[in-house]
């Protein structure tokens, strides 16, 4: 989400590090954070709900934008080592994985753009009750993503798939809270995966989108590219640890998990949309 900007650039990074010298205590809690969300992103999605506050919470005077921005450099690598270990062990069509990044990265572009002219105002308060939806649904579906059933083959999978990365990819650069766990949600309730497939797809996807808005907010100046880097090899290390676990664990134990995450995704969305 890119409401917030300031008018350059520069002013962005000079506001960020104003009074800041070094690297001190607040960046080790940053890293903290961004290995502990890419643990828990690497497994169902909904990192951005630990590593985003954490950004806003220990630099409360910064830019928006800025950290958005960081909280994106540091993602996008996190995200693209989870991809990578999942697809070494779970087969993906190379065909539907290259469809679904493309309509991801276009839409997402197009999202973060977008939301610079419309706040996302009405989406924010409709989407505890959306994500309440999916919670309960996959709770009562005891048997929902357990075993892997694929329900469309050829060019059906491919572009129901492109279609499905589109409109969550818009989504997340729209607005973003959940856009991982939507993704193995979708793959999971329409097109018949069990959750270690859905989440090795949603990987791949959620590369498309990270990189889509890292795009827009480094030409704009909005990323603290050191904090960020530090950031990355945290996440790194948190994504590794993340996706072995799921891998190793199964389906049964991703499900878990994705419930876990949900449920917290929406006492904070629920919070951002009626109390603050």
């Amino acid at each position: 989400m890119l409401s917030g900007w300031s008018a350059t650039g520069q002013t962005a990074q000079q506001h960020v590090f104003a009074g800041r010298t070094g690297v001190g205590i607040e960046w080790l809690v940053l890293g903290g954070a961004a290995f502990f969300a890419g643990f828990v992103d690497a497994m169902v999605g909904g990192g951005g709900l630990i590593q985003v506050p954490a950004l806003f919470s220990v630099m409360p005077g910064s830019v928006p934008a800025t950290l958005l921005g960081t909280n994106k450099l540091a993602s996008i690598w996190g995200t693209m080592v989870a991809a990578q270990n999942y697809l070494r062990t779970v087969r993906i069509r190379p065909a539907l994985l290259l469809s679904g990044a493309l309509a991801a990265f276009v839409c997402s572009f197009f999202g973060a753009w977008l939301v610079t002219i419309v706040p996302p105002t009405y989406l924010r308060k409709a989407l505890p009750f959306i994500l309440g939806a999916v919670a309960v649904y996959t709770f009562v579906k005891k048997d929902l993503g357990v075993t892997d059933k694929p329900r469309f083959a050829g060019r059906q999978e491919i572009w129901l798939a492109a279609a499905v990365a589109a409109v969550i990819g818009f989504y997340d650069g729209f607005f973003g809270p959940g856009t991982g766990s939507f993704f193995v949600f979708c793959f999971v309730r329409f097109f018949g995966y069990d959750f270690l497939r859905a989440s090795a797809v949603s990987k791949v996807l959620n590369v498309a989108t990270n990189a889509s808005a890292l795009l827009l907010f480094g030409v704009s100046g909005h990323v603290i590219w050191a904090l960020g880097a530090l950031m990355a090899v945290c996440q790194v290390g948190g994504s590794l640890l993340g996706s072995r676990l799921a891998i190793r664990h199964g389906s049964g134990f991703v499900r878990k998990i994705f419930l876990l995450v949900v449920v917290c995704l929406i006492i904070k969305t629920s919070y951002d949309a009626f109390f603050r």
